[in-house]
């Protein structure tokens, strides 16, 4: 099992995952890992064990490297986190697809301005790849850029997370302001 396995794409890896999942936790365990399987929305994938240094015995190498990501993906990921959530909410769909110029005009707010606008679309089209790379857009092959915002991505934006990031933006924007946000 390498990268995320998807029911829609991977149908028999998934079949057989799902059917032996008791089998895979145990074997993968050994090794430091544990299967996140979440049915409902249709994937799976390795994580590594939280830092057990309170166990006796030695510790368990880590298998899967942790990547630091830029502020900019980081808001990315969020702000789709947070598109994601809002179209669950209001629509029956389950596929959220965004053109690339709705993810344009979903960034732009928090670029800065004192660059040209050419720029800044090709920094955006920068972070845009990164985020198709790290397998949280899928980009759909229907002539017109657009892509699919994959629901793992709710397992590592969590809406602990989004609203830690919007009381650090709000604090931002308030600091940027010239206005003070806490008690005087």
């Amino acid at each position: 099992m390498k990268g995320v396995v998807y029911r829609d794409a991977h149908p028999v890896p998934w079949l057989h995952l799902t059917q032996l999942q008791t089998q895979v936790r145990d074997y993968v365990a050994v090794m430091g890992l544990t299967v996140a399987i979440d049915e409902a929305e249709g994937y799976a994938f390795l994580r590594s064990r939280p830092d057990d240094s309170d166990l006796d015995g030695p510790a368990v190498p880590r298998l899967i490297p942790r990547r630091s990501l830029s502020f900019h993906v980081s808001l990315l990921l969020a702000l789709l986190r947070k598109k994601l959530a809002e179209f669950d909410a209001n629509n029956s769909d389950t596929r959220l697809v965004l053109t690339r110029q709705q993810v344009i005009d979903l960034l732009t707010t928090f670029m800065p301005t004192t660059i040209g606008e050419a720029r800044l679309v090709d920094q955006i089209d920068t972070h845009l790849h990164k985020v198709v790379e790290l397998g949280f857009l899928r980009r759909l092959d229907d002539g017109e850029a657009s892509y699919e915002v994959r629901r793992i991505i709710k397992a590592f934006v969590d809406g602990q997370w989004l609203a830690d990031l919007d009381t650090r933006l709000a604090e931002y924007a308030a600091e940027l302001s010239g206005t003070t946000a806490g008690p005087q």
